[in-house]
């Protein structure tokens, strides 16, 4: 794969993803010439004392460069105040690509708003992450040996490559997708768990104080996992939910009806049931490893050993 060739890069919103990008264009060698944008004051003091940016502001009406790349790592809600900037901002040809985790609402947003035929958009999402959120979190390792799906909207082979370029220029592997056929994947094997994540611990949350109390002190097996997911970002995900209601809602009833299958077979005593369901899905837990994808490297855990 040829090196992708660009010089300026500006990053809106410099959270987990966004400062992980920053690093990973410095790391391989892309460019050093990174810009960054976030209304957090607090963020944008953070990535100044980590020296992770040229220079990081509150607007894009600030900045007086042109940049050959923007990316957008911003929660889903402000993607229609973001493309309404760039649509005035950009005056020679940019590409555009994003990072959110739900392409029908991001597409729709785009088609509805930009009308500046210098900006060259393709929809992707980099499936990487971890349930901790801020610039003091990312890291360039981040990306490496995942997948990042593209959902490009027009034919235009070449503007394609050079977005696919960018992303396997940080170690990803890349895949092209329908964005309705993403958002119902990504319903299933995201937004699905991190619901029943969220659901767990609150309906730990409503449980008389004794016993709360004592699920939070021996919270070192399962119920502890799903406390990390819990911990997540909430307004990313209120964002993801209300962008991708048919698709979690859809994947959230298949569900249900498992799950009450699975309470008839307890209730019922059905050892053999449960048995053979839980053979089932340890298969698909060693397939995933075999893929590779059973895990990340967190390097802010390693720090505590």
């Amino acid at each position: 794969m040829s090196k992708i060739n660009i010089d300026k890069v500006l990053i809106i919103g410099v959270g987990l993803i966004g400062s992980s990008i920053a690093r990973a264009l410095k790391e391989y060698g892309i460019t050093s010439k990174i810009y960054g944008i976030d209304n957090n004051p607090e963020v944008r003091s953070k990535c100044k004392n980590l020296n992770i940016l040229v220079d990081v502001k509150s607007n894009l009406e600030d900045f007086n460069e042109n940049f050959d790349l923007i990316i957008i790592c911003t929660p889903l809600s402000k993607y229609k105040e973001i493309f309404s900037s760039i649509d005035s901002f950009v005056n020679k040809s940019t590409l555009v690509t994003d990072v959110g985790s739900t392409k029908v609402s991001v597409i729709k947003d785009y088609q509805n708003i930009i009308n500046n035929h210098f900006i060259n958009f393709v929809p992707s999402h980099p499936i990487a992450g971890l349930e901790k959120s801020g610039p003091e979190f990312g890291f360039a390792k981040i990306f490496e040996n995942r997948y990042c799906i593209l959902t490009p909207i027009n034919k235009n082979d070449e503007l394609k490559i050079k977005i696919e370029s960018f992303w396997k220029s940080i170690k990803m592997k890349t895949e092209k997708m329908d964005a309705e056929y993403h958002d119902r994947i990504m319903a299933m094997t995201s937004h699905l768990p991190q619901l029943i994540a969220y659901s767990i611990v609150f309906t730990a949350d409503e449980l008389e104080d004794k016993l709360k109390n004592q699920i939070l002190k021996y919270s070192a097996a399962g119920f502890r996992d799903f406390t990390r997911l819990a911990g997540s970002d909430p307004i990313m995900w209120r964002d993801v939910y209300a962008r991708n209601k048919d698709a979690v809602i859809e994947m959230l009833g298949r569900f249900t009806e498992d799950l009450s299958t699975l309470q008839k077979a307890i209730r019922n005593n059905d050892i053999k049931f449960l048995e053979d369901t839980f053979s089932s899905t340890r298969k698909i837990r060693l397939k995933i490893e075999e893929m590779g994808q059973a895990g990340s490297f967190d390097p802010t855990e390693s720090k505590k050993k």
